[in-house]
């Protein structure tokens, strides 16, 4: 039997209103990140555009071995160069080791060491297990309050906002890997569910990482050895 119109209406109305809900979190991260983020490489001079932070808090990504993935070599690289260029001081490795197999915060620290990064300057973070939890103990555990967050330019967005709204002062840096890498489309799309779940860690529940503790001083050995 044909479909009443007020069935269609609904329909529609119900459609739209998905489509909303579905974008409202993505928009909400490029909101609050406007005008705190720069593309890493987009000019000559992009290293100039970057506001001086006593830390960079590079997330981590998949690492294979003992070598991090393209995509976490490429933020290594870029806080390498903000550290040489004296805009960071310290640099905080946040990710994965859930596992006793699997460290990336490990294979972070000794690419920059190989790399010419002194010792002094890195952190170390094991509980990195998402960007929100990053932001939180940045902020809780380690005691950061301005900081410079590197990651892909897909995952910016929602780098910057998640650890504005941690409490931490931030500017972002991003890497455009899609110029390189056809995968990064993917993971750009992920970024839908991904920024609807920080909308709700950081928003809705004002969750707690996984490990909320304890204080660490390190990262102001580091401030202070630099």
């Amino acid at each position: 039997m044909p479909l009443s119109r007020r069935f269609l209406r609904l329909s529609y109305q119900g459609a739209v209103l998905l489509s909303v809900l579905a974008v409202a979190p993505l928009t909400w991260v490029w909101l609050a990140s406007s005008g705190h983020r720069v593309i890493a490489d987009s000019s000559p001079g992009w290293v100039a555009g970057v506001p001086e932070a006593p830390v960079a808090l590079v997330l981590g990504a998949a690492a294979f071995g003992g070598t991090p993935s393209p995509m976490l070599a490429r933020r290594l690289d870029i806080s390498a160069e903000l550290y040489r260029a004296g805009k960071v001081r310290a640099i905080l490795l946040s990710g994965d080791n859930g596992r006793i197999e699997y460290d990336e915060p490990t294979v972070m620290r000794d690419y920059l060491l190989a790399r010419g990064i002194p010792a002094r300057a890195l952190v170390l973070d094991y509980a990195g297990f998402d960007t929100w939890d990053s932001c939180v103990r940045a902020r809780a555990v380690f005691g950061a309050t301005r900081l410079t967050v590197v990651t892909q330019l897909f995952h910016l967005p929602r780098a910057v906002t998640l650890c504005r709204r941690a409490g931490l002062e931030t500017f972002g840096v991003g890497d455009d890997s899609s110029q390189r890498w056809a995968s990064t489309y993917a993971y750009a799309a992920r970024e839908f569910a991904a920024s609807a779940k920080g909308l709700l860690d950081a928003v809705v529940l004002d969750a707690a990482p996984v490990f909320p503790g304890p204080r660490e001083t390190s990262l102001e050995a580091a401030l202070q050895s630099g």
